[in-house]
């Protein structure tokens, strides 16, 4: 698993970065809804298909498995309506959230490719009920999901990553960082140079 794991709001967005050598991204749409949401998704795909890139689709399991997207992340929402079995036989792998000890039991008990802990700093991504999960979290988490890779998300920068890493997480995921820098694809590349560093699970 590349241990940078972007995440794009839009399709726009991805085209613009995933060229620059993004090897793992995730598409979370929040905005669109029909054919719009269909062709976001499906810009993303061949996008990610024509440089190589690992695309994750965010929370509509049925779309990838109607538009051969072969891995989704669920929420612990998503994960009461998602057919797990289906996925399987489609082969689309999945990672899930958690937030906190009864969540990661929930989503282990599913086999999942990664388990996501957020956040692990303050974020001004979305209103959350839970605070900043912090770094002995991480180290938690990672003797708990073993061999499970960890993804870390929330409030993440360049500069915090050796003690994410450190602390035991495999990969790091940012939203905001790079959506609201003056200009996404010098953050983006930051970003790559910042993880390139050591090496990757395997995905």
């Amino acid at each position: 698993m590349d241990r940078f794991y972007l995440i794009t709001a839009n399709a726009d967005l991805l085209e613009r970065l995933v060229p620059l050598g993004v090897r793992l991204v995730q598409l979370r749409v929040k905005d669109a809804e029909g054919a719009a949401l269909r062709d976001q998704v499906a810009r993303a795909r061949d996008c990610c298909a024509a440089h190589g890139a690992q695309l994750v689709l965010n929370d509509f399991w049925q779309l990838a498995l109607d538009m051969r997207v072969d891995f989704v992340h669920l929420g612990q929402e998503d994960m009461d309506d998602a057919d797990f079995d289906a996925l399987r036989r489609g082969g689309v792998r999945f990672g899930l959230s958690t937030h906190d000890e009864v969540e990661l039991d929930r989503a282990l008990s599913f086999g999942p490719e990664y388990v996501a802990l957020g956040p692990v700093y303050p974020t001004l991504l979305k209103k959350m009920k839970w605070g900043p999960q912090g770094l002995d979290r991480v180290r938690g988490w990672k003797r708990r999901v073993g061999d499970v890779p960890l993804v870390a998300i929330g409030g993440l920068t360049p500069e915090r990553l050796p003690g994410v890493f450190a602390a035991g997480a495999d990969s790091a995921a940012v939203v905001t960082d790079i959506q609201t820098a003056p200009d996404p694809e010098a953050r983006c590349r930051e970003w790559i140079a910042a993880t390139r560093e050591g090496a990757h699970v395997p995905l």
